[in-house]
């Protein structure tokens, strides 16, 4: 019999020991697979130099299809190559369809998104192409062929610019499917030129735009506008056309640039300097979308600017503003080019160093020494995993790896300045109907929305739950201790989504409905209870009904009646002194916005859910204090009150603050009550009467939605990391003040 008995007394301790050892391990292992789906994040990128070619003419322009595969390489001699991207070897070369005896003056990109190339010609005249990559695959290799050329979306006909025949060399073009924008330095000063297509029906089918019809023949290019803009400055160096064609930049005189607004009838907007003293303009390009320009300047700085609406004495007006710059280097910067697909951009200086910088992470990516020659022309390819390098003596292509810049400590945990937003601001937008979308994925708010969901539900949980603990392993009767106890731990078994399904769908509408009768009833309610019960003691003790331990069950009829009174003065209360509309009251009053699905419900719901939790632990620390120490305290003259406060409450006060801390914990983590129960808006506000996305819901709301392995899918995961840690640090620092106020107490 003993050794059957030792024997179970062994199993029964590996048995534990075992379940303790795997449940360890379960948290290490999620530990880990986070952490292997956050590391892609922390990780820098690399350039890796490929092939260099020798060229004694450097190119005006570089482009390459999204595998690297195949590229182009534009020259003044009125011919292009298709060449190899990463060896740079020529593979074809082909005529642009020039008049006799024109060469190319310069060569401008359109916007990222068009793809397009205007070709100022040395007759005044303006061509314009796009690079085009036909993709196949051999079934006999199964291997992947990519061919490349120029097409013309307007026609293999040059547009003339110049009448007079002076070279066309500072332009900017933009265009559709229907329509050519064309802002150009001519020599009859700074014009704005509008072509628009047509002869696809006239041709006798319809119209598949770019200068195509469904019979195959090609649509004419008309003339529709042509505007002289008042300028009144020198020099013309460089013109860009921004945000959908609504803006022009133009600079000149070195350091300084005229912004013209372009919606209907030209207007100068603005006229500024975007470099100091003695500083020039030597390099500048437009990010994806166009709306944020990129300058560079002889002291190897680049800096991003643009339009940020502001007020002024005038009203509101949009200023073309500095948002950041970055010390490249100490040589001038000859070089720019923004990604096709992001919002980055590299650059290259005098010196042949060519830098990778991303503007919203704020993050200079990489810095490499490409060449010992000053670096001419620099092209990003799609997929941003190449880069063309073209000096002035050698061609070059680099490997690069970077999956990830748009996320940085700064971006997650810091301010950041987005496109077209009027300061710095804790954004999380993943994403955008828009393909030029700047990714805003601060953690900021989700987290500041986690802690303020939980505060608002401990704000109602903790107190209640404590006071009924105390009430009840200190006051109450123990056969009806025996029936509220489970009661209340049986609440805890209510599913959350429940809980969130009747908080969105009921609760919510009911309180927005019936505000002030919410806060009457908080008001009335303790205000009830405390009357009623100094009118209960005011009882002689042979009427009373009930023993002190029962009494508890006479508070139900004045809740009920405090709350029906409430509810049903709610709409007087409303009309008599918020106007008839409290929401509206609120809000023009004391500026509080007021949302349906607001921290009120939250506090509410979650705090419903919440106390079982919270009320168990704390009630069995409370019962569990030994009797001979409530005794001896009795014994010596305490009351029951004086006793709780002096003796019960330090000595289970470790178990009460376990208590605090696991509600707390369950608070931060819940998800479903915060999905459905919040509007899920990222804000930063402590308002109880506006929204929040917290940690846990972001990623049950996005997570399916995210591509694997993108940025916004690991931010994700970053997310439930955060919440992980969060909770740890949290439960161990919990451990530790239970642990000092056991040493504390335990001597009682």
């Amino acid at each position: 019999m003993q050794r059957q008995r030792r024997f179970k007394d062994k199993l029964a301790n590996i048995t534990i020991g075992m379940g303790g050892v795997t449940v360890i391990l379960s948290i290490l292992l999620i530990f880990f697979y986070l952490l292997y789906e956050v590391w892609p994040l922390l990780k820098g990128s690399d350039l890796t130099k490929g092939s260099s070619v020798a060229s004694t003419t450097p190119s005006l322009y570089l482009d390459a299809d999204e595998y690297n595969s195949r590229g182009l390489r534009i020259q003044a001699d009125g011919q292009y190559d298709v060449i190899d991207a990463k060896s740079g070897t020529l593979l074809s070369r082909n005529p642009l369809p020039l008049p006799e005896g024109v060469t190319v003056a310069s060569i401008k990109k359109g916007s990222v998104l068009s793809g397009l190339i205007g070709f100022g010609l040395s007759n005044g005249q303006l061509l314009v192409a796009k690079p085009q990559y036909t993709t196949q695959f051999d079934e006999a290799t199964n291997a992947r062929q990519v061919t490349a050329s120029l097409e013309y979306p307007y026609g293999e006909q040059p547009i003339v610019i110049n009448a007079d025949s002076q070279p066309l060399t500072t332009f900017y073009v933009r265009g559709d499917e229907s329509k050519l924008v064309v802002l150009a330095k001519t020599s009859q000063g700074l014009e704005r030129l509008t072509f628009e297509m047509s002869g696809g029906e006239e041709a006798g089918g319809l119209s598949l735009g770019f200068g195509e019809t469904s019979e195959g023949s090609e649509a004419a290019l008309t003339q529709t506008e042509r505007t002289l803009l008042p300028y009144s400055g020198g020099p013309i160096t460089e013109i860009v056309l921004g945000q959908d064609g609504v803006w022009g930049y133009v600079f000149h005189d070195r350091n300084q640039l005229a912004i013209y607004s372009l919606r209907n009838e030209p207007v100068l907007n603005q006229e500024i300097t975007v470099a100091e003293p003695g500083v020039d303009v030597t390099a500048v390009t437009a990010l994806l979308g166009n709306i944020s320009l990129i300058i560079g300047d002889s002291r190897g700085q680049a800096s991003q600017w643009f339009q940020v609406r502001k007020e002024t004495a005038d009203g509101e007006k949009f200023e073309l503003t500095k948002i950041r710059g970055v010390k490249l280097g100490d040589a001038p910067i000859t070089a720019l080019t923004g990604e096709p697909g992001r919002k980055g951009f590299v650059a290259g200086d005098k010196k042949g160093v060519m830098s990778y910088y991303y503007t919203t992470s704020q993050r200079l990516i990489g810095q490499e020494q490409v060449s010992t020659t000053p670096i001419r022309v620099l092209s990003v390819s799609p997929r941003s995993q190449g880069i063309l390098v073209q000096s002035e003596d050698a061609f070059s292509f680099w490997a690069l790896e970077s999956e990830h810049p748009d996320v940085s400590m700064s971006s997650l945990w810091s301010k950041v300045w987005y496109e077209s937003y009027p300061e710095a601001s804790y954004t999380w937008q993943s994403s955008s109907g828009n393909i030029d979308f700047e990714g805003k994925l601060s953690l900021m708010p989700l987290t500041f929305g986690t802690f303020k969901a939980a505060f608002y539900a401990m704000v109602l949980a903790a107190p209640l739950a404590i006071f009924g603990a105390m009430y009840t392993s200190m006051f109450m009767a123990p056969a009806l201790r025996r029936k509220v106890k489970p009661t209340i731990e049986l609440m805890g078994a209510l599913p959350t989504v429940i809980l969130g399904f009747l908080a969105g769908l009921w609760l919510a509408p009911t309180i927005e409905a019936s505000l002030p009768g919410i806060f009457s009833l908080l008001i009335l309610t303790p205000l009830g209870i405390l009357l009623f019960g100094m009118l209960w003691s005011r009882l002689p003790q042979e009427k009373r009904l009930f023993s002190e331990g029962w009494t508890p069950i006479l508070l139900i009829v004045p809740i009920l009646l405090i709350g029906w009174f409430s509810f049903s003065m709610s709409k007087p209360i409303e009309v008599a002194f918020f106007g008839g509309d409290v929401r509206l009251w609120l809000e023009s009053e004391t500026g509080l916005n007021f949302d349906q699905r607001n921290a009120l419900i939250v506090g509410l719901a979650m705090g419903f859910a919440v106390i079982p939790s919270i009320y168990s632990i704390a009630e069995d620390a409370l019962f569990a204090v030994p009797r001979h120490l409530t005794n001896g305290s009795l014994a010596l003259g305490a009351t029951q009150w004086q006793t709780l406060t002096r003796v019960v409450l330090p000595t289970a006060s470790p178990g009460i603050f376990s208590a605090v801390m696991i509600g707390f914990g369950r608070a931060i983590g819940e998800t479903m009550i915060v999905l459905m129960a919040t509007g899920n808006t990222a804000v930063m506000d402590w308002n109880i009467f506006e929204g929040m996305r917290t940690l846990s819901a972001n990623v049950a709301v996005e997570m399916g939605e995210a591509e694997v392995a993108s940025t916004h899918f690991r931010v994700l995961f970053l997310s439930a990391f955060v919440l992980f840690v969060l909770t740890f640090v949290l439960n161990t620092a919990a451990e530790v003040v239970r642990n000092r106020l056991r040493k504390k107490y335990g001597s009682l």
